[in-house]
């Protein structure tokens, strides 16, 4: 009887964990829905805001204008001229504003307005070449002129019906061309240049005019380019270089961008041959008085542009960026030298700091595949070794597209291959052959690291989806250890199966702030840390995240979160290709 109820617990247990593990596989399924649902719903809704944004130019350059924003402002006028039937109307129709020549001080303007961008983007060096002809006039106008010309026009009394219109313009008699345009600005920055710190002063591009279509034409194959190149290096092993090509493919991509942005704002402006009469706000200058004339001045005749860009409109453009950049520069060596320093736990303190450290290519240079070959390959002979490898050489391609769809699902289908082993054994082979290689490859300065954390009165915490056997050589390092388990029968062996969801993901941040709110732990002041895009919840978690060696997906979202980088170094004397355990052990997992 008591054999028989043993039994029938036994399979009462197995149909729980084979349910546990369908409904667990089901939820992630589930999440994994919604993601991709939510990831289509911000397409769709990027696509049709693009598309609004075409009909719309296209719609607007059918009726003779631009842009959609041209087109609404002579909409905004046909309104106002149905009011000069009753009202006496003056319409002022200044060019691009930028700031002032001399009132209230010469640089003054408020925000950025249609050049800075361009400005400051050439002056880093950012902005290769502009759709626009050399000799084409670009209309800029002061600020202060056209206060001047509005105080001007609010002195005057239109006839009803009758409707006056002001240009505040410069490119009738003073005009502005775009190649004294890049002529200005480059000489100013050749003599005040940005300082890119280690790599010196920024290298300035030279303008060639080479006309629209042939910058399009540049920017199209510069997208497709960086399209090849991004994908390329998000799928190569991680590595330092790596992370390099990342942050310039990264540069480039921003460059690009901007270029693409402002090409499609500006290349109509640039490129369309317009002239525009400011005759009736001369005649109104021309009308001032005494004084007047100096207080509400709007003649733009009188200005010098080459003065005007190089002593007062570039420096008042930079100047806010350069102090920017300074307060940046002192942050940035502030948080690195605070970077490596810990805060020590002290008896006063009412909450307990973690730190949480993932294992594979975090604290040492492994991957679940790998440790798996460890623990399979010094069972067997030769030929069965050769055999082993190519099928999961075989397999790679689809075990790595499984990761990166699902990483739980991964974990799953390497564990399966587990499936007969004695637990016991296996325990044994990490004691007697693995515990050696596997602190051979473990990182120096983690195993810092750790030290320091444990020395500062912090809880230390490994969180890992590899399997529990595996953990066994870092024990003494951890207060803590979250890992895999493998289920086992009733005598003892593995069922291919995990007695619980392996913590991967969304999962180990759940974890962690379930286990914050059963205990007195403050994550504002905690620690995790991790080297893949799929532990981003984790870190982003707790108050101290640090990006480990990343991949270049953790890479970006690290340094666009300003997070801690770290590069830990595998040990010199550790190899890759070595397997160990191969030719001293004759023993392997009972199957």
């Amino acid at each position: 009887m008591a054999m028989k109820a043993r039994v029938e617990e036994t399979s009462r247990s197995a149909a729980m964990l084979v349910k546990f593990r369908k409904d667990s596989e089901k939820l992630h399924r589930r999440a994994g829905h919604l993601t991709a649902a939510a990831d289509t719903e911000r397409r769709r809704t990027e696509w049709v805001a693009k598309k609004l944004i075409e009909t719309g130019t296209e719609r607007a350059r059918s009726l003779g204008w631009t842009d959609c924003y041209t087109f609404t402002k002579a909409l905004g006028e046909r309104v106002v001229e149905e009011f000069a039937a009753q009202l006496p109307t003056s319409i002022v129709r200044p060019a691009i504003i930028e700031s002032a020549v001399q009132s209230p001080f010469p640089g003054w303007i408020e925000g950025f307005k249609m050049a800075e961008p361009l400005i400051l983007a050439y002056g880093r060096g950012e902005l290769p070449e502009f759709p626009a002809s050399p000799d084409s006039v670009v209309e800029i106008i002061p600020v202060d002129h056209v206060v001047g010309a509005i105080c001007a026009v609010m002195a005057t009394e239109p006839e009803l019906n009758k409707p006056e219109y002001y240009h505040v313009s410069s490119g009738a008699r003073n005009p502005l061309t775009f190649e004294q345009l890049y002529a200005g600005v480059r000489a100013y920055f050749s003599k005040h240049p940005f300082d890119l710190g280690e790599r010196g002063a920024v290298r300035l591009p030279v303008w060639k005019f080479p006309g629209g279509d042939s910058v399009e034409s540049m920017l199209r194959y510069g997208e497709k380019a960086h399209k090849i190149a991004d994908r390329i290096i998000t799928t190569v092993p991680r590595s330092e270089r790596v992370r390099k090509y990342a942050r310039e493919l990264d540069v480039q991509k921003r460059r690009l961008d901007f270029l693409r942005r402002y090409m499609d704002l500006y290349s109509e402006y640039a490129q369309a041959e317009l002239q525009f009469i400011d005759d009736n706000v001369l005649a109104l200058h021309n009308a001032l008085e005494g004084d007047d004339r100096e207080k509400f001045w709007c003649d733009t005749s009188i200005v010098d542009w080459q003065h005007y860009l190089q002593e007062v409109h570039c420096p008042s453009v930079t100047d806010s960026l350069r102090r920017l950049d300074v307060v940046r520069k002192k942050r940035n060596k502030a948080l690195a030298e605070s970077a490596g320093t810990l805060k020590k736990v002290t008896p006063s303190d009412d909450a307990e700091i973690i730190a949480a450290f993932d294992m594979d290519g975090t604290l040492l240079s492994s991957n679940v595949i790998e440790t798996y070959l460890w623990m399979r390959l010094p069972e067997l002979d030769s030929h069965q070794r050769v055999g082993e490898i190519g099928a999961m050489l075989r397999k790679l391609p689809k075990l790595i597209s499984a990761e990166r769809k699902d990483r739980g699902t991964f974990l799953r289908t390497i564990y399966r291959r587990y499936e007969g082993a004695d637990l016991e054994e296996l325990n044994r082979i990490v004691d007697e052959v693995l515990a050696e290689h596997v602190l051979e490859r473990l990182s120096g300065d983690a195993v810092r690291r750790i030290r320091e954390h444990k020395a500062a009165g912090h809880r230390t915490i490994l969180i890992t989806g590899a399997i529990r056997p595996l953990t066994r050589p870092l024990e003494p390092l951890f207060d803590e250890i979250i890992a895999a388990e493998l289920a086992v029968d009733d005598r003892g062996r593995c069922t291919g199966f995990l007695s619980g969801p392996p913590l991967v993901g969304e999962s180990r941040a759940a974890w962690i702030k379930n286990r914050a709110r059963g205990t007195n732990i403050d994550l504002s002041k905690s620690y995790a840390y991790a080297d893949s895009h799929s532990d981003l919840p984790m870190l982003a978690t707790v108050g101290n995240p640090v990006a480990v060696s990343p991949d270049v997906s953790l890479f970006r979202a690290a340094r666009a979160a300003r997070w801690q980088i770290v590069d830990w170094k595998t040990p010199a004397t550790s190899s890759r290709l070595e397997i160990p355990g191969v030719q001293r052990f004759s023993g392997g997992m009972a199957r």
